[in-house]
């Protein structure tokens, strides 16, 4: 495993960019012996524990804090006699934090003897968790997460009476919302919390013994024998680099940290100005949350929302990341053509496709693992705790074995990578439980639906830009929870409601719907049978309330109701993603242009044009079957959309295989929307004709350019 590779994995949090203390500073060794601790701690508890759900969420959040406390420190400080006062200080902290847990767990069974009365000490220790878990958030992720809480908390108990209309709430008390967020096993140390101790920590624990056992390096010398020679190579190995790479870590920075200081380097050596070789890094390594199996947070979240199984998630999430990458891709290309850069020449001796799986090759036996046993029907905490086992014992078919020393820089890594995610989640979990007490989550969502109009467009393109405002402040796992706590059942609505229009027109309708749509629609013998779009929606919206759910569930199969419920919440996680590479706000962009040497806000410029993807394959969630659908129907949509975004790309970029004069980037145009359109056959086919005429025309052009030099 190369120096960089490790380094960067390490340093690099998930979406934090905050100051941490040097591992070979005493406090960096004492996070290394804690967190080898915490990991082997959150094993037991994965695998063989039996504490209670609150027991353990807590514990979790003891450990993490005090690694927080002493890895992440109060303020920046270069004068050494402050760096000692400022550690006695966070050892304070962080013991403090250990206390509050500890009294919990000690206190719980005589505060529910008194009958769940608050007496002095319960009012300092709930305080003081609540308020540690703001500062730490602090420290890790920046001061708009804890504005967000105080603001949630402060209107559940104070403000919320005093605001009139939808979101006027009467209030609860100090001691209710204290139980709730620290005794009541709702808050701090509730779903959100159990997602993060349970899923979350064991995957980026398997992440990191596969990076320190040399998967990194053999996931770059891969990419880059497999796509280094084709036209743009290096830049296709930084894209499919990142693909493979965001497969274990799952987080954009530390996938731009880690492979990005091997493949930016080798775009700019091969003649991509600088400002271009970090916004590909940037916008690949994005995709690395998106990217099965592990896909940051994101997936954990959103089966415990959902209730669909995570095997099922990420089994529908491989196309479209594919299919994001494709999109990158297409962007190296052109580019590539427009300055003529060609593929990296093949150095003398250098190792071909079979030399690196030979040497390399034992990496993909943890993966292998992996899909395994989730498809046997483990759980993900199990399938990622035998993984682990299967990177070690793999790791003893190569040079470089993993032995006790390994193990243990394994799991410390772990640890420290997990701190942000471990604290950022807790902290959540207050802001996921303010929503559920008050309602606000429907009301928001009722809201986004009277401003759209009931236009799922508009929704869409309103929830992207609260997402990018939230993105600013936020890590993608935490705008991603916030919207679908608040927007996700309001896309669900209007997803369902394209649905069963298109069932209506067609014709797919029950006997039991007729006889139930008999009831307020005359003319319902005439369902059996397809009708206009106009006239499908008008008996749609004239459906009661009341009906609304009996007609849903007459007309749309379980299948369909869980597909569409997915499409909600894949739509919003993957709008959430834009906060990494759009200005003024974008970390991955930023830790890209510093190992470019290019201007950070350019480079987030260029990171946000080559990533349109991010944009355009939602669409794609919303008006097709393209997650959960028939897999004949969804290889068509995921090939369409290959070539419609080759086309948009040549419209927008005004370079195809040569230069396109006006009239061919709008030719281009129109087959692009026509191939992404959910129009069917006939008009994907006149797109596809459409583009096969535009690309004749603009390699004709190309001919004529070799000509003349």
């Amino acid at each position: 495993m190369s120096q960089n590779d490790n380094q960067g994995y390490v340093k690099q949090s998930e979406e934090s960019s905050a100051t941490l203390r040097s591992p070979q500073s005493p406090a960096g060794r004492a996070v290394f012996w804690i967190g080898v601790a915490v990991s082997l701690v959150h094993i037991y508890f994965n695998t063989l524990g039996t504490l209670s759900e609150l027991w353990t969420a807590a514990l979790h959040f003891a450990g993490f804090a005090l690694l927080c406390a002493l890895a992440y420190p109060l303020y920046p400080a270069h004068n050494p006699q402050v760096q000692r006062r400022l550690l006695a200080v966070d050892l304070l902290l962080g013991l403090l934090a250990v206390a509050c847990v500890l009294y919990l767990i000690l206190a719980e069974n005589a505060f529910y003897d008194r009958g769940s009365n608050f007496i002095f000490s319960d009012w300092i220790f709930a305080v003081l968790c609540v308020a540690l878990a703001l500062e730490f958030t602090r420290r890790t992720t920046g001061w708009v997460m804890p504005i967000l809480i105080l603001l949630a908390l402060s209107y559940v108990m104070l403000w919320g009476r005093w605001v009139g209309g939808v979101f006027h709430f009467p209030g609860l008390s100090a001691e209710t919302v204290l139980f709730r967020q620290y005794f009541g096993g709702e808050g701090m140390f509730g779903s959100i919390a159990r997602i993060s101790y349970t899923y979350v920590f064991m995957f980026i624990l398997f992440g990191a013994f596969l990076v320190r056992s040399g998967a990194g390096d053999f996931i770059i010398d891969l990419a880059r024998v497999a796509a280094g020679r084709l036209t743009g190579g290096p830049g296709l190995v930084a894209v499919l680099g990142s693909a493979l790479m965001g497969s274990i870590s799952g987080s954009a920075v530390a996938n731009t940290a880690s492979t990005g200081v091997i493949t930016i380097p080798l775009m700019k050596k091969s003649g991509f100005p600088p400002r271009f070789a970090a916004g590909v890094e940037a916008a690949a390594s994005t995709g690395g949350q998106l990217m099965p199996p592990v896909m940051g947070a994101g997936a954990f979240v959103m089966s415990t929302y959902t209730q669909i199984p995570y095997l099922q998630i990420i089994g529908v999430a491989l196309l479209p990341a594919l299919l994001y990458f494709f999109s990158v891709a297409v962007w190296v290309r052109i580019e590539a053509m427009k300055h003529g850069i060609r593929g990296v020449e093949a150095q003398a001796g250098g190792p071909g496709v079979w030399e690196v799986l030979k040497d390399g090759g034992h990496n993909l036996i943890p993966i292998g693992v992996l899909v395994s046993l989730l498809i046997m029907g483990f759980t993900p905490t199990y399938a990622a705790a035998y993984s682990i086992v299967a990177v070690v014992a793999a790791s003893w078919l190569s040079p470089h074995r993993m032995g006790l020393q390994a193990v243990l820089e394994a799991l410390a890594m772990g640890a420290r990578n997990m701190i942000p995610t471990a604290i950022l989640l807790v902290a959540v979990g207050i802001v996921v439980n303010v929503v559920a007490t008050t309602g606000i989550g429907n009301t928001f969502s009722l809201m986004i639906n009277d401003w759209a109009g009931g236009s799922l467009l508009i929704t869409i393109l309103l929830i992207g830009l609260a997402s990018l405002v939230l993105g600013m402040g936020l890590p993608v796992t935490a705008a991603y929870i916030v919207l679908a706590t608040l927007s996700a059942p309001a896309i669900y609505e209007l997803i369902i409601q394209t649905r069963l229009i298109d069932a209506l027109a067609s014709g797919q309708v029950p006997e039991a719907a007729r006889v139930t749509l008999s009831l307020f629609a005359p003319d319902a013998a005439a369902l059996g049978s397809p009708m206009p779009l106009e006239q499908a929606a008008a008996l749609a919206a004239a459906i009661p309330a009341d009906f609304r759910n009996t007609v849903m569930e007459q007309i749309l199969s379980p299948a369909v109701l869980t597909a569409a419920l997915l499409s909600a919440h894949m739509i919003i996680y993957w709008l959430s993603q834009d906060s990494n590479v759009t200005p003024p706000v974008c970390l991955t962009a930023f830790t890209a242009a510093a190992i470019a040497g290019s201007p950070p806000m350019s480079t987030g410029v260029m990171a946000w044009k080559i990533a349109k993807g991010l944009y355009i394959i939602p669409l794609l969630f919303a008006y097709t079957p393209f997650l959960g659908g028939p897999f004949g129907e969804v290889l068509t949509i995921f090939c369409f959309g290959c070539l419609g975004i080759y086309a948009l790309a040549g419209a927008l970029e005004g370079y195809l295989e040569a230069p396109l004069p006006w009239w061919q980037r709008l030719g281009l145009l129109g087959a692009g929307t026509a191939l992404l359109w959910p129009g069917g056959w006939t008009l994907h086919l006149a797109g596809l004709a459409f583009l096969a005429l535009m690309l004749f025309f603009n390699l004709r052009a190309r001919g004529k350019l070799q000509l003349a030099r």
